[in-house]
Formats: structure tokens, sequence, C-alpha cells
């Protein structure tokens, strides 16, 4: 503006007449001076922006994290398993409380996440970033911090490792709207379990072709021609061959008492029930569904231990009627199982307290309660009762007694007598004990269960009697609902309460026995009678439970090895004991490999496997320990090193029984 003003003023004078030269000289010295200095200060203001550019782009990373104007910004957070990030974007004025609840949570408090700041001026947010859980559906609260009001509630299955953005903005003085946007997405964490079971059914597939190429006219006769003749009937009646029933007896494991004429069937749903029981034991690839349930309900790794003592219950019944039909004394044979019985109890207690490497174990902190002492238990009171009602022939009843088509079960009703004098006794206990701070009969895993109320009273009356009986510290100290339900008390799941079902699991597995001893060759009564006994337990499950998994009068729940939990898993028992037995031992369509041979040698595999858990092969150093593939095929490539091992002890004809 000067510049002009002195231009103007200058075009002004030059129009007199008597101007002299020596005034238009200063006029144009003067007009060069104040162009410089308007250069100098249009300089001044230039390098001024390039500052506050500068500052801006320093301060900006910092005032995104609390302010935003219009997108979300995430924070660059490492997200482990099963989890996703979410960034909330707040338009309101004032501050919000964020609180989550898991749909796999029963009659629980929301849990607070944090606070979301509210909007300092219009046209910024207020903005957070939370990590939440991929596991389970959940319900996202937001409060309102100032009258603490419910403002909205967001149901959303957030996807591993996906980037989610939940808006919050106010429709109406009243009304608010909450949205949830992906930006961007999660992995298919589930990928890794599909690719692994078609590489295992691809391997199935050429064991099986390799088999049938084996049996050829032509394979046969190059064989004979290429070895001799006792090398080549080693390789074609192999394991890999056609199975044999006859097999010895002293191959069995629990119990070791078995008959000469042994049911390919039953070692095969054994070995199924054990290789699932090593794998998730393992880990199971870290993925939720092969981990045991928190409390109510049922997954892949609360099925296979019911299974293991269910076929137990089966073996104990053919074997005790081989050695009775010998005339074996009943005293030696109850000698013989209350040895095995303290055998297996006193391995349970060295197995589940590895500390003894390192020195003495200590009383202190000594767990009592465990897998192989459940199945001492378990075993001892149902061979006892077995032992008590056994007959010496079973071919000699009169055909034409109006009980003879019920005889498997009338037989032995002094034991089925004491079976449910023992469940009485587990009712009366689990609903009537008084437990000091808790309701008669609770059946709840406490902590933030039951909306906060009972939170010290996890597992009822079986937790009350396992702290009094056993002490608070020779418990398992991290039960399964510790994490969920965030309970503090110890709990252990082959608790002392939980023991008595288990025997009843035992001796629903040893009446399949009696059936398979009654009906023996008669493939077709044998598995009528098996679908009877699945179809009656399952509707016992339906009425204890009401088809439900919170809400029935016993829900099916593995940490109390509820009574609903026994007849649930029963009845699947006996409805997959029918299928493998028609397949393996009916028809022959399948010789039970591989599982046929961890089920010969099962106490050595689930020992060897609990022993040496963190030796190679068996586990190595992960690059990424975050990742479910890396997880899975450690594990499958673990449980498969013990199904290889117990084929080479079967090979070498090593088994190892107590």
């Amino acid at each position: 503006m000067k510049r002009e003003k002195g231009i103007k003023k200058g075009k002004r004078k030059g129009g007199g007449a008597g101007e002299s030269n020596e005034e238009r000289r200063s006029e144009a010295e003067a007009e060069e001076k104040n162009m410089v200095v308007d250069r100098g200060r249009d300089l001044s203001a230039a390098a001024r922006a390039v500052l506050v550019a500068v500052l801006a782009l320093c301060v900006a990373p910092h005032a995104a994290q609390q302010l935003s104007p219009s997108h979300p910004h995430h924070r660059s957070t490492v997200l482990k398993m099963d989890e996703a990030s979410l960034t909330v974007n707040n338009e309101l004025q004032s501050d919000i409380v964020l609180s989550w609840l898991s749909d796999h949570c029963f009659r629980c408090l929301f849990q607070p996440l944090g606070v979301v700041p509210g909007r300092p001026v219009p046209g910024m947010l207020g903005v957070a970033n939370f990590v939440l859980s991929s596991q389970h559906p959940l319900t996202l609260q937001l409060n309102s911090t100032k009258i603490n009001q419910e403002l909205c509630r967001v149901y959303f299955h957030f996807g591993e490792h996906g980037n989610y953005s939940l808006w919050v903005k106010n429709l109406t003085d009243s009304d608010v709207n909450c949205t949830v946007v992906v930006d961007g997405e999660p992995v298919n964490s589930n990928l890794p379990i599909l690719v692994a079971f078609l590489v295992y059914a691809v391997l199935c597939v050429l064991f099986a072709a390799g088999r049938a190429v084996i049996g050829l006219d032509v394979v046969r006769n190059l064989i004979h021609s290429l070895g001799s003749t006792m090398e080549t009937d080693r390789l074609i009646n192999s394991e890999l061959g056609s199975p044999n029933r006859a097999i010895d007896s002293s191959t069995d494991c629990i119990p070791p008492l078995v008959p000469s004429n042994r049911l390919r069937s039953l070692d095969t749903f054994r070995g199924l029930s054990l290789v699932i029981m090593v794998f998730v034991n393992y880990g199971g690839g870290r993925y939720w569904f092969f981990k045991h349930e928190s409390w109510n309900g049922l997954t892949v790794a609360d099925l296979v231990f019911p299974w293991f003592v269910f076929i137990m219950g089966t073996s104990i019944a053919l074997a005790l009627n081989t050695l009775v039909r010998r005339g074996t004394p009943h005293c030696r044979i109850l000698h013989k199982v209350l040895w095995r019985s303290l055998q297996l109890f006193l391995l349970g207690v060295l197995v589940i307290n590895p500390s003894y490497c390192q020195g003495p174990l200590s009383w202190d902190t000594l767990r009592i309660p465990g897998v192989l002492q459940r199945l001492a238990f378990s075993y001892v009171v149902a061979a006892s009762l077995d032992l008590m009602v056994a007959r010496t022939r079973l071919d000699n009843l009169p055909t034409d007694a109006w009980w003879y088509p019920a005889r498997d079960v009338l037989l032995y009703w002094p034991a089925w007598f004491c079976v449910i004098v023992l469940e009485t006794i587990w009712l009366c206990l689990t609903f009537l004990l008084p437990v000091p701070g808790c309701p008669n009969g609770y059946l709840g895993p406490g902590g933030i269960g039951d909306f906060g109320l009972y939170p010290n009273c996890t597992g009822g009356a079986a937790g009350y009697i396992d702290r009094w009986l056993l002490g608070t510290h020779h418990i398992y100290q991290n039960p399964s609902s510790r994490v969920l339900y965030q309970t503090r008390m110890p709990y252990d799941p082959e608790g002392v309460l939980g023991s008595i079902n288990s025997v009843l699991m035992t001796f629903l597995g040893l009446q399949a026995g009696k059936i398979i001893l009654h009906y023996k060759d008669q493939h077709a009564k044998i598995m009528s009678r098996f679908a009877i006994w699945g179809f009656v337990l399952g509707i016992i499950s339906s009425i204890l439970t009401k088809c439900s998994k919170d809400h029935g009068f016993i829900p099916v729940n593995k940490n109390l090895w509820s009574l609903s939990y026994v007849t649930t898993l029963s009845c699947f028992a006996f409805v997959i004991l029918l299928i493998i037995y028609y397949i393996v031992d009916v028809k022959k369509w399948w010789s039970g490999s591989p599982f046929f041979y961890p089920g010969m040698n099962s106490i050595l595999i689930y020992v060897g496997h609990e022993v040496f858990e963190d030796y190679f092969p068996f586990k190595w150093k992960m690059s990424n320990s975050q990742s479910h593939t890396e997880h899975l095929a450690q594990n499958l490539v673990a449980t498969s090193f013990w199904v290889l091992i117990s084929y080479l002890l079967y090979r070498k004809k090593i088994f190892w029984k107590i």
C-alpha cells in the first residue's frame, strides 16, 4: 500500500512544470527504499508461514490422539491372537464411559474399558482407542459421565486383527446414535484348521490307496518275487492291512485285564478320545473351542475325558467277566483292582506336580485331585460294584423268564442300586448342603457372574467341599472361569464331589460292556441297545437342561461334572460307539488306524505327553507366538508324533500296563 501511494504521489508531482532534476532523483531513491522494505516484510511473512507448518507437522500426531476433525485415527497397536482394535469417535460434548459384556458370560456385570473424551470445540472429535476380544460377540455400553445414564448399546462380533470405528453421534437432544464401521477387514483365523483338515484328508486317501495297491495280485506277485514269503506275509498282514480281533490280552492299559477276543472298536474309541485329549492339552492351536468352557456349555476339550472314562467302564465289564469265568478268586481280583487304582493315583500326583524334577515335592502346594486320580477312583468303585454282582456263566439263564429281555440290567440290580444311592448323595450335597455366604444349590461360577452377588461362591457345594476337605492350596488354582468370570477362588474340576458322577459315567460304560457280553456276536441287538440307551440318556439331558445352555435345572458343566454333563456325554458315547462298532467290528470297513494304536497304550501315551510336553519335537520356539497357524502346526505335529510312537510300540509289542 505504501508503495502504491508513493507511485501515485510521484506521478502527481511529475506533472508539475517547475520540478527540478534533483527533486525527481530524491523521489526515485525514496521509492526504491520503500520497495526493499516491502520485499523484506514479504520474506519474513513467508518464513513465519513455513515455521508454523513445521510446528503443525510436529504437533499433529500427538494432537490427533485426542482430537480428530472428521476421520478416525487408529493407534498403531500390535494385536495378539483373538484381539481386535476399536477406535471410538465421540461427537458429543460430554465424556462417555465405554463398557463391555461378553455374549458367553451368563448374568455378568458390564466391565468398564475406559473413558472417551467429549469434543472440545465444534468440528473436532473426542477419540479413544481400545483392544477388544474377538472370541465371542460383545455388547458395548456407552454411559454419560455427567449423569451416569446409558446412551446406547451395540451388539457386535469383532473379527481377529480387524480395525473398527464406533461413531457416537447426537441426533437430537435426547437421542444418541452409535454405529460400528469396519475400517480394516479381519483375518480368517479358522483357515488354518481347514488347511490342516485337507492335509490330513489327503494323507488318509494316500494311505488307503497304498493299502489297495498292496492288495492287488500283481503287486503281491511282484513282492513275492523280490522277497521271501515270510517277509511278504508280514507286509501284507501288518496293521496296514485287515484288522485282527485276536489280540493278546496283555496289551490293554485301562484296565489291563481284557478278554483275548477283544473288540477293536473299543480301542479305537479310546484312542480317538486320547488323541483329541493330547491335542487340546497341548493347546489346540490356541482356539477357544479347543479349550475348556469357562463354565456352562461344551467345547471339544470337554468331550474327551468323559469318553475315556466311559470306555474304561466298558473294558472293566469285559475284563472282569474273563477273569471270573476262568475261576480267579474274587479276593484276588479285588486285590489287583485296589493295587492298580493306587498306582494310578500316585502316578497322577507325580504327573500334575512336575516340580519333583527340581527337588522333593512340597506338601504346602501339592495338588491332590487330577485326571489319573479320578480315573483311579472311578475304576476302583465301578470294578468293585461289578465284581460284587459278577456271574460265572451267562449262557445258562432261563430264556422264558419275564426279565430275560432286560437281563443286562436286571441281573445287576444291586450294583445299580448302589449307583443310584451315590447319585442321591451327589444331589443332596449339591442342592442342600449349606455353604457360608452362598445360596443353597448354587451352581454358578462366582466372580462377576450372577450380577456379582456371589463372588466367592465358585462351584457352590463342590468348591466348598474341596476347600474344606483338601485345603485351598491343594486344589487347582487357575480354573477356566478365572478369565471370563474373573473368579478369585481356587476351584478344581477334578474335585471330590464330581468324582461321584464320574463313577456314574464309568458305570454307564460298564453297561455297554454288559450289552456286548449278553448279546455276543448279535450285532443287530447290540447296536439297537446302544441306540436305546443313547436315546434315553438324551431325553434325560433335555429335561435336566431344558434344551438350553444356562437356564436348565442342572446345566451341562464340565467343571462341576454335573448330572446333565454325564448323561449328555454318555448319550454321545453310546452313539459314537455304535457307529465305530458297526464300521470296525461288524462291516470291517475300517481297521481303526491310526487311533487304534494309542488306544492300546493309553496310559503310556497320556503320561508321556504330560512329562515331555516342553521338549523337542513336541515343542519348539516359534517365530510368531501370536499366530494360530504356528500354534496349530506345532500342536498337530506333537500329537502326530505320539500317534507314531504308539504305532512303533505296537509293532515292537511294547505295552505299559499297571
